[in-house]
């Protein structure tokens, strides 16, 4: 398919020496064959983690532009991320991708509350280039969105790339699960 969107997924995790294989590597296996979207997944136990691992995809990988969304799942409290027992804000974040997400659909699972106010969200948006910042505003947590309706999210992207008409369709076909984990969508 010529217009393969990808997805790089980026995973907290307390140690990344572990080989330990997570839920969101199996959860992404199974959406690509599934679904057929393809992914490219790196875990991160630090900012650092997080910065090379972004430094290694923009500047190494030379199929860049296929990867449109950037899937965070990365624990935190409300726009905020917890990595290695410190949390980042989104204005870090945004600062961390600064310009380098240009055309990219920035999104969190929901292991962390994504509540933005629309300065925050223009702010983001305006420093790291990304066309749409996405994730849930409910901290229910006994509910992987990884495995539910991030997966659906991806599927529908795949099919169409009106960031407005997915978000209306995934609410049309799954508004219960969409109400209940509070999807968000900001451009």
């Amino acid at each position: 398919m010529e217009d393969e969107k990808f997805i790089f997924c980026l995973e907290a995790v307390p140690d990344i020496e572990s080989d330990t294989t997570t839920d969101v590597v199996k959860i992404l296996e199974n959406i690509a064959l599934k679904q057929g979207v393809a992914s490219i997944y790196k875990a991160c136990d630090s900012i650092e983690g997080l910065e090379e691992s972004l430094s290694n995809l923009l500047y190494d990988d030379h199929n860049f532009k296929d990867y449109e969304i950037i899937y965070l799942v990365m624990p935190g409290e409300s726009n905020n991320i917890l990595l290695n027992d410190y949390y980042y804000s989104i204005e870090e974040i945004a600062e961390l991708f600064e310009g380098k997400m240009n055309g990219k659909v920035i999104h969190f699972a929901n292991k962390k509350v994504l509540d933005l106010t629309d300065e925050e969200s223009q702010y983001f948006l305006d420093v790291t280039g990304a066309r749409a910042i996405s994730g849930y505003g409910s901290e229910l947590q006994e509910i992987s969105s990884a495995n539910t309706i991030d997966r659906v999210f991806f599927s529908m992207y795949q099919e169409n790339d009106d960031l407005k008409e997915v978000v209306e369709s995934m609410f049309q076909k799954h508004y219960n699960l969409c109400k209940l984990l509070d999807f968000r969508l900001y451009y």
